[in-house]
């Protein structure tokens, strides 16, 4: 099947996601329109679309007469986010005990590759790629959709950890041991595996 071709609007939400996946745009930073249009040498409507794009997903948030900005994930934000996602890892950890995932395996790998000089949003992507495939191996569509919710507010709470995870291979190793974990023990040694690797990082985990 050929693949095709990426439209403006397409190119636009992916340049300014990997911005703000990478922090370059800082949280509270307002996005004119305007201003990107020229930036960009695009029509506004086109900025309009791709905004919208990333305002569905939730990496941009828009309120009436104000110009789309990225949302500020504080530290309370965090812990609550982590409050609510770790039953659900829980429940992927029991029902992944003793298998390979090898979507996630895929992901690593991916995330190993990447060059020195990668954009933090390239592991970002990974990352999350990683934690999805984990949850979708279950095979529970309510599961999916539950962590889903809280994809765009994980993202952003990861552009934190750029700072802590200055060498890459840290973060690879980490996520090496937690598959390993998985594949090779019980349940209950899955699910201790993911709780210490939930708890690890920004005091709330990765």
């Amino acid at each position: 099947m050929p693949l095709k071709p990426v439209s403006t609007v397409g190119a636009l939400a992916d340049a300014l996601r990997s911005r703000v996946l990478s922090g370059e745009i800082a949280p509270g930073t307002p996005l004119p329109e305007q201003e990107l249009a020229a930036s960009y040498g695009v029509a506004r409507p086109t900025v309009r679309e791709a905004l919208a794009v990333l305002v569905h997903e939730g990496l941009l948030r828009r309120e009436r007469n104000r110009s789309a900005y990225v949302p500020e994930v504080t530290l309370a934000d965090l812990d609550d986010l982590m409050y609510v996602r770790r039953p659900l890892e829980d429940l992927m950890a029991q029902a992944m005990a003793g298998r390979r995932v090898p979507a996630a395996e895929a992901s690593l790998r991916r995330m190993a590759a990447l060059p020195a000089e990668a954009l933090w949003s390239e592991s970002v992507a990974e990352h999350m790629a990683l934690h999805e495939a984990l949850i979708e191996a279950v095979g529970s569509p309510r599961l999916e959709r539950l962590y889903g919710v809280l994809a765009a507010e994980t993202r952003l709470g990861l552009v934190r950890l750029r700072e802590v995870y200055e060498d890459r291979d840290v973060l690879v190793r980490e996520h090496q041991a937690l598959l390993d974990a998985i594949a090779g023990g019980t349940a209950e040694e899955a699910r201790a595996a993911v709780a210490a690797h939930l708890s690890h990082s920004w005091g709330g985990g990765a």
